[in-house]
């Protein structure tokens, strides 16, 4: 059996190639569903999505190193040229492989790339990509776009898988045979007809895959919400702007993310002796942005944001030295635990800036019981905020 192709044969490397391909995909479809589908804190979710990434980017090395050897060799000609409808159709679905090969294991590494918070590649090519930044809308959007795109390469497979069968049940002739090793008497088929229209049918059947993505919503991103929004309250100081963020390690792996919706009540004088003022912020849980991970965060075994849809850190401001201290308690759950957050502050007039930071550990609040070691995710959680008020 020869290496490469001619008019009437695969060559045994286009056929190694088929058949890798083919099992790799048979692999890594099953497993992307079974960790979807598996509940956010089940112990197996992470890594069956890791193995799904992983074989994802094998696929797509595999896919350019095909495609790179098909450019060089001859394509085998048609078994039924005179059927132009069903010889169409083939072209057509083939590039649509081509194409998925490509562009589907290519949108899951970007939206892996965009995303904080992930289940990681087991490559040693790091977790992130060139000119790809940690933005959710962007992750979003390639979400979307593997989505849809699963789903024209799923019906791909059956429409390849149906020819197949039909060739081999219905018509008996050597087209299964003719991807299959060993020697088998091949028809003369001469050069295929080229098919010129094929790959830009394939390429619109994917922008259009694309657009009714968009246009479904399925590319765009939304804050989460606790489903219900904060009461405002009278404050002394008003937050004009501020950040509330989180920082956790996910299998080794920082990752870095932010409550949206929270509320400050501040009281503050600075010519006060001793308490200089009071603090009570209430943060909004279903608000919490922390990439990949934010829905399984929600969960009864993390925050149970459903049951506890707040949390709240009541504090007294003192001053020691430069340094000041917000002393209080923080609430989280139905844990009430005593905290000290030191801050900075640049009091300029009316208008504050302020700077702290605060180091807590997860189990003193029952967050994620069920992960009594930090291989999956560190015990230490890293709290800053950054806010400018106005008096």
């Amino acid at each position: 059996m020869a290496a490469t192709n001619s008019h009437n044969a695969y060559g045994a490397v286009s056929k190694v190639f088929h058949w890798i391909t083919a099992l790799l995909i048979i692999t890594v479809i099953p497993l992307g569903l079974i960790a979807d589908r598996l509940a956010l804190d089940a112990s197996l979710k992470v890594p069956l999505f890791s193995a799904h990434k992983t074989l994802g980017i094998l696929i797509f090395i595999v896919a350019l190193c095909r495609i790179l050897w098909a450019l060089t060799q001859k394509k085998p000609g048609d078994l039924h040229p005179e059927r132009r409808v069903e010889t169409s159709i083939a072209h057509i679905v083939h590039w649509m492989l081509y194409i998925a090969l490509v562009v589907m294991p290519l949108s899951g590494w970007l939206h892996h790339a965009a995303t904080t918070g992930f289940a990681p590649i087991w490559l040693p090519i790091g977790q992130d990509l060139p000119f790809i930044p940690k933005d959710e809308s962007l992750a979003e959007v390639f979400a979307g776009l593997h989505w849809v795109w699963s789903k024209v390469l799923v019906l791909s497979i059956l429409l390849h898988v149906a020819g197949a069968l039909k060739h081999q049940i219905i018509d008996k002739d050597v087209t299964l045979k003719r991807m299959w090793f060993g020697n088998v008497q091949l028809p003369d088929t001469g050069a295929p007809d080229p098919q010129r229209a094929a790959p830009f049918i394939a390429v619109a059947i994917y922008l259009l895959g694309a657009g009714g993505a968009a246009m479904g919503g399925l590319m765009s991103h939304e804050s989460h919400s606790n489903g219900e929004a904060l009461t405002e309250v009278a404050s002394e100081w008003v937050v004009t702007q501020g950040t509330l963020g989180i920082g956790i390690t996910q299998l080794g792996n920082p990752v870095q993310g932010q409550f949206d919706e929270w509320t400050a009540a501040i009281q503050f004088d600075e010519s006060a002796t001793g308490t200089l003022g009071t603090v009570t912020t209430t943060i909004a849980i279903g608000s919490l942005n922390l990439g990949s991970v934010s829905g399984q965060a929600m969960g009864a075994d993390f925050f149970d944001a459903d049951v506890f849809p707040t949390a709240t850190f009541d504090a007294d401001i003192t001053a020691d030295g430069p340094t000041y201290l917000a002393t209080g308690t923080l609430t989280i759950k139905d844990i009430t635990l005593p905290v000290s957050m030191p801050f900075a502050l640049d009091l300029q007039g009316d208008t504050a800036e302020m700077a702290g930071s605060l180091a807590l550990d997860r189990r003193d609040f029952a967050i994620g019981q069920s992960m009594a070691d930090e291989s999956n995710l560190g015990f230490d959680v890293a709290v800053t905020i950054m806010l400018t008020a106005t008096r």
